[in-house]
């Protein structure tokens, strides 16, 4: 590691200027030779080695993404051309220039942060030797041995031997268990951050070995970090346990507010934007905007989640804009997603007697002569049944069934239909 550190000596004497400044600013506070001096001018450093790094950040994120979305047809090219190494190397290549895609854009951020965290080993290793290094003279090297945290110098390992610890001022108890509780935390965080990402900012639609790569690298990475971290000084260990909480924090940022598509993060991000909406009637902030403004110029190409979103809005009576607003809508508007068209209103079938009222008032000469050919009917049919009646009956001979049998009121006359055998 001491050989590593010294191909970064060239970087360690703006390194430990930027501390010195730093711990000018903090010894006025809580002292020269205290700690919280040291260390805050430790985590002050790594805050801004991390907000010069923004930028490259952002291009870790898209470049993250780009190749989760190219997987598929990454895997294609391997599949057709898994004979050829070459050409599928070429196809590859081709892929990445068509889509503006940088495969070490990923690891960016911590190949331009490696050179700060070698010098700042140095340094500290320096400290811990005794030895003046960049503006650290004499009098700063005293102070920055006699500083602890915790009760653990500076410059103390967790490997250190008794004798090195107790020329440092301090315990070896005191060491490990402050280097041990460091490195469980620098493990765990970096678990986290990445646990936080697999499960919540990766599309969980497409199914690649990307994805279980990230998966292994989720378990791989704490156990790196724990094996390393036995041969950190304290203040190394203070630095990468501040990046890796600064990396947690900016990630869930990002993850909140700018979070994949297809994934469960967009889920509860969209969740929020639509209950938003449905709050103040309107899509608030720039950023959101933005959001709805990329989902509706995808149209068709929306994935499942932004279709959802989508219909939400049609089902509060609000359609999405091209720029971004929302406006009222009486109709649901589902033709973006491809949606089917609302159905239309059937008219309430009306009663009976309002049928034939609305009969009888289009067709008054039809209900009349139906009405007098009803009532024509009544009077022939009682003076049937009074002819018949008049009739004389044979005396001894029961009522002849069938076409003598005489009609009841209400009924047909002639020949009844027989019953059933059943029935009978």
């Amino acid at each position: 590691m001491d050989t590593i550190a010294s191909l970064f000596s060239f970087i360690t004497t703006p390194v430990s200027w930027v501390i010195v400044q730093f711990h000018k600013l903090y010894g006025a506070l809580f002292g020269d030779d205290t700690g919280w001096a040291w260390g805050l001018s430790i985590v002050s450093l790594v805050v801004l080695i991390r907000i010069c790094l923004i930028p490259l950040f952002v291009k870790q994120i898209k470049s993250t993404r780009n190749m989760q979305v190219l997987q598929p047809k990454m895997k294609a090219i391997q599949e057709r051309y898994k004979n050829d190494k070459q050409r599928q190397s070429e196809e590859m290549m081709k892929l990445y220039k068509e889509t503006g895609t940088n495969p070490l854009s990923s690891c960016l951020p911590i190949l331009a942060q490696s050179p700060f965290f070698f010098a700042l080993y140095h340094v500290l290793s320096s400290i811990a030797s005794g030895k003046t290094i960049g503006v650290i003279d004499q009098p700063l090297l005293d102070s920055a041995r006699q500083a602890h945290i915790f009760g653990a110098p500076l410059a103390a390992k967790f490997m250190d031997s008794e004798e090195k610890v107790a020329a440092l001022g301090a315990s070896l108890t005191d060491v490990r268990v402050v280097t041990a509780i460091m490195i469980v935390m620098m493990s765990a965080s970096q678990f986290f951050t990445q646990r936080q990402l697999m499960t919540k900012n990766v599309d969980l639609t497409v199914k690649t070995p990307y994805m279980q790569q990230q998966k292994m690298l989720m378990y791989i990475f704490p156990v790196i970090f724990a094996v390393m971290g036995v041969n950190f000084p304290v203040g190394v260990l203070v630095y990468w346990l501040t990046t890796n909480v600064w990396t947690m924090g900016q990630q869930m940022y990002v993850i909140n507010q700018n979070p994949t598509p297809g994934s469960k993060a967009q889920d509860q991000y969209l969740s929020r934007v639509l209950k938003g909406v449905s709050s103040h009637g309107q899509v608030r902030g720039r950023t959101r905007r933005n959001t709805v403004k990329a989902i509706v110029a995808k149209g068709p190409d929306r994935n499942d989640i932004e279709r959802k979103f989508i219909t939400g809005l049609s089902k509060m009576g609000l359609a999405a804009q091209e720029d971004g607003t929302v406006v009222k809508s009486d109709a649901a508007v589902l033709e973006a997603e491809g949606g089917a068209a609302p159905k239309r209103q059937q008219p309430k079938r009306q009663p009976k007697a309002k049928r034939h009222t609305a009969a009888a008032t289009h067709h008054p000469g039809t209900a009349k002569s139906s009405g007098s050919t009803g009532s024509d009917s009544k009077t022939s049919l009682k003076k049937q049944d009074a002819s018949q009646d008049d009739k004389p009956k044979a005396a001894g001979k029961p009522a002849a069934s069938g076409s003598s049998r005489q009609a009841k009121s209400g009924q047909r006359k002639g020949p009844q239909r027989p019953k059933h055998p059943s029935k009978k």
